[in-house]
């Protein structure tokens, strides 16, 4: 019931705010350069990924919380998280997978409907890679999807990870599919080519969305 009552809440909220684009993809899709372009225009961005990652620095709850559960073997020389092997661990474990979810998804909730109230630009461009996943669509007023085909998605997280083939199509097979994303999308980006294709796309995607949300207003 409390979670009904928050998606509901989240959605009103929403009505009171900046005009909100979910920029949502798979790994490797290029939403980072997508996202960087548009903070060049003036347009707040809000990353759940950074959130994350600022949420389990030295000395927060959520990183206490992981220590508590895996030992202090879950972290580096310099007392900060090993992403990586808190990811070995969740890959292999759905019930550690869950765990972690529970614990992160609530507080990035939270950071990202304040950071929502403190934005000052006419739209604000919302990072969501799990968007799908976590069925966060109602709560942007549009979705903007960053496409690649599988296998320049695949030969981009070889190159970017190091890690290997079997490795990476096992992360891809464990995000939305590709046919989920362009299912809920209202505009796409095909990110198959190189970053100075972009621009003009950003461009047009910007004015597009200021418009959009002059409307709203």
């Amino acid at each position: 019931m409390r979670r009904r009552r928050d998606k509901r809440f989240f959605i009103l909220l929403k009505d009171y705010m900046s005009y909100i684009v979910a920029l949502t993809g798979g790994i490797a899709s290029g939403k980072t350069t997508i996202s960087k372009i548009f903070c060049n225009f003036g347009v707040n961005i809000i990353d759940t990924d950074i959130i994350a990652r600022e949420l389990v620095e030295p000395g927060t709850l959520a990183l206490s919380r992981i220590i508590r559960r895996y030992g202090n073997k879950i972290l580096n020389n310099n007392g900060l998280l090993r992403r990586s092997h808190l990811k070995k661990i969740i890959f292999n474990n759905a019930n550690e997978k869950k765990w972690l979810n529970q614990l992160m998804h609530p507080l990035i909730q939270k950071r990202v409907e304040f950071l929502k109230q403190q934005t000052t630009s006419p739209w604000v461009l919302w990072v969501v890679p799990l968007l799908v996943e976590n069925n966060l669509q109602n709560q942007a007023d549009r979705i903007l999807l960053v496409d690649v085909s599988k296998q320049i998605q695949l030969n981009r997280l070889l190159k970017r990870d190091g890690m290997t083939k079997k490795q990476a199509t096992n992360i891809i097979a464990q995000q939305a599919s590709r046919q989920q994303r362009l299912k809920i999308a209202d505009d796409i980006i095909c990110n198959d080519n190189t970053k100075k294709d972009l621009l003009p796309i950003i461009t047009k995607l910007n004015e597009k969305y200021l418009s959009l949300a002059n409307i709203k207003k």
